[in-house]
């Protein structure tokens, strides 16, 4: 599909993640061959462009950084300068931008909001209660079975949520976010809701007002440790697409969660501009929205962006010019699985400044992706966050994918690498 508009030939991409790896990897893709840099990058990003660094959380330095290298199109990557009103200062200073602006990325940033929106329209989701008292949250998990799910309401970099699977293990997360502020301010209010039960999915929106398009299916793997156990995490592993959503599973989700959703949030006077993210818990009644988010998850964006034959330049520059209307994705054949490498004892205390030697070449269809990647003093690959890489194949079957990705994660050297070796097992052994 051509665009009407010329793309814009000068992009910037704000974050340092995976997914910013992703984005900027396709973006250089585009026929239209732009110059795409960003702020503030990883090792590996700085690898294919240039970075520069200034702190995702830093508005005012992203908006300077942006006129003064002549940006006519930014792309954001994480929440945190989403919900810090990043969209709205671009929007101000006339630069065009994918991503919602504050009012839209509440939907991430308060689980409390987000809520009731569901429940306001009537948008399927576990019935829940919201929090600010140790007594009254406590008086109402008396009144709730268990599995019962404990949220954080603010933004806590994945893992302000704890399911809880007796009462005990329920009223000690209350306690530790309400009195004990473990969380600190996103922790001061909370959200109790009913655990649901399924199998989970996400899917991925492009939204532009009350126009989107259904990027490709995946299923996230959230716990650290292989069959599910563990904390949960950001993402340690992800495949698309999700073959559990069928195409008429699909048209539900579509007919009861996805239109519904999108009009909801127009209904609530918000002009929404980018990824609505939402996490879909497969219930024995039907589908179910567990969250949204407002931008493309990581590590799913490392297995659905690959997927794509469409241009991604074209397709997000189409939302944020505000014409989606009647867009047609194209999607290549085949399978994507992506394995994060993490930092040894991630969610909670792990190492930085390990080195990292990564295989000499890769066979065709493996990439990897730089999450917390940075270069030491003497120039080495070290790492630098808890997910420290995501290694996604891309190959005609889901079994050839995973062989090819952990063949891959198997020639990466680094002391303190951790990886899941059950990403994609459940539809494998559904075969």
């Amino acid at each position: 599909m051509a665009s009407a508009l010329p793309l814009p030939s000068t992009i910037l991409v704000v974050g340092s993640g995976g997914r910013e790896h992703t984005l900027v990897r396709c973006l250089l893709a585009s026929p239209a061959k732009p110059r795409v840099f960003c702020a503030p990058g990883n090792a590996g990003i700085a690898e294919d462009t240039t970075c520069f660094p200034v702190a995702v959380d830093d508005v005012p330095g992203l908006v300077a950084l942006a006129q003064s290298e002549r940006a006519a199109f930014v792309v954001v990557g994480p929440e945190i300068p989403l919900s810090l009103g990043l969209a709205d200062q671009l929007i101000a200073a006339r630069i065009p931008v994918y991503g919602p602006t504050a009012d839209g990325a509440q939907l991430e940033a308060s689980k409390t909001f987000t809520k009731k929106i569901l429940l306001r329209h009537r948008i399927p989701t576990a019935a829940a209660g919201f929090f600010s008292e140790v007594g009254a949250a406590l008086a109402y998990l008396r009144t709730r079975p268990v599995p019962i799910v404990i949220k954080a309401d603010g933004l806590a970099a994945g893992k302000g949520v704890v399911v809880a699977l007796t009462a005990a293990e329920a009223e000690t997360a209350v306690r530790e976010m309400l009195a004990d502020g473990k969380f600190g301010a996103a922790g001061k209010q909370i959200l109790i809701e009913d655990c649901l039960t399924g199998e989970e999915t996400s899917i991925l929106v492009v939204v532009s007002g009350r126009d989107y398009v259904i990027l490709p299916t995946s299923q996230d793997h959230k716990r650290v440790g292989d069959g599910d156990t563990g904390p949960n995490t950001g993402g340690m592993g992800t495949y698309s697409p999700a073959e559990g959503v069928t195409p008429a599973l699909l048209d539900r989700i579509e007919r009861e969660i996805v239109r519904p959703s999108v009009d909801a949030i127009a209904a609530e006077g918000i002009a929404f501009c980018g990824t609505l993210f939402i996490g879909i818990m497969l219930t024995p009644s039907g589908p179910q929205v567990i969250e949204y988010n407002t931008r493309f998850g990581d590590p799913e964006t490392q297995v659905v962006l690959p997927r794509l034959a469409t241009d991604l330049l074209e397709l997000l520059w189409t939302a944020a010019t505000g014409r989606l209307a009647g867009f047609r994705l194209e999607v290549k054949p085949g399978h994507s699985l992506c394995v994060v490498v993490a930092a040894r004892g991630y969610p909670d205390h792990y190492a930085k400044g390990d080195t990292i030697t990564l295989p000499p070449s890769l066979p065709a269809g493996v990439t990897v992706y730089h999450a917390g990647t940075a270069r030491n003093a003497a120039g080495q690959l070290v790492t630098n966050g808890g997910r420290v890489l995501g290694v996604t194949a891309l190959s005609p079957t889901l079994r050839e994918a995973a062989d090819a990705a952990y063949a891959a994660c198997d020639a990466i050297r680094c002391a303190s690498k951790y990886f899941r070796r059950d990403i994609g097992a459940r539809q494998l052994h559904r075969r």
